[in-house]
């Protein structure tokens, strides 16, 4: 099997004025084609990026820097994937911020960080407190912004109706793609 060479988004998706509805469309291809079993590794590197950065923006405005850290369970390449993604779509003051958080991390003995991601987030968390960084959200860069855009000016980005990409989702695996 080869790479889906490809970024492809539905057209509803591109006609939006909410940069959140091309990365969810990027999103929902991707989760589809894992769905039917293709691994990442024939997935477009790209599409998977705006994917992960996608992750860490949904985990950092849902519950702070400690929430990505606990949730991904601190996965070294995940967090090497969105320090390149945040340098590749030029959110500058992210991966500033990401490299600090990410030292703060570092910072925290091996038995204390397992004992953290083994812990309940919720309640009385020192570890987690010390995580969070209320600054992400004061950054004036817009990171659903970059990534939409990063997705849009892609040299292999496509729009096609819903249909047109069940079709080529189906060529790509070879079968029948039941639809929801």
């Amino acid at each position: 099997m080869e790479e889906f060479g490809r970024i492809i988004v539905s057209e509803t998706a591109m006609k939006s004025e909410n940069p959140q509805d091309v990365i969810h469309s990027n999103i929902s291809v991707i989760n589809l084609m894992r769905e039917e079993g293709v691994d990442d590794e024939f997935i477009h590197e790209d599409a998977l990026t705006s994917y992960y950065l996608d992750y860490y923006y949904s985990q950092y405005t849902e519950g702070n820097f400690s929430q990505f850290v606990y949730n991904s369970g601190w996965n070294k390449e995940l967090n090497e994937l969105i320090e390149e993604g945040l340098a590749l779509i030029g959110a500058e003051k992210h991966l500033e911020l990401f490299l600090e958080q990410s030292k703060k991390v570092k910072l925290i003995s091996n038995i204390k960080l397992g004992k953290f991601l083994k812990a309940k987030l919720e309640g009385v968390n020192p570890v987690r407190d010390s995580l969070n960084n209320d600054i992400f959200f004061e950054l004036e860069e817009n990171l659903a912004q970059l990534n939409a855009n990063f997705l849009k000016n892609h040299p292999d980005f496509e729009v096609l109706s819903v249909d047109e990409m069940f079709a080529d989702l189906e060529e790509f695996v070879g079968h029948e793609i039941k639809r929801a």
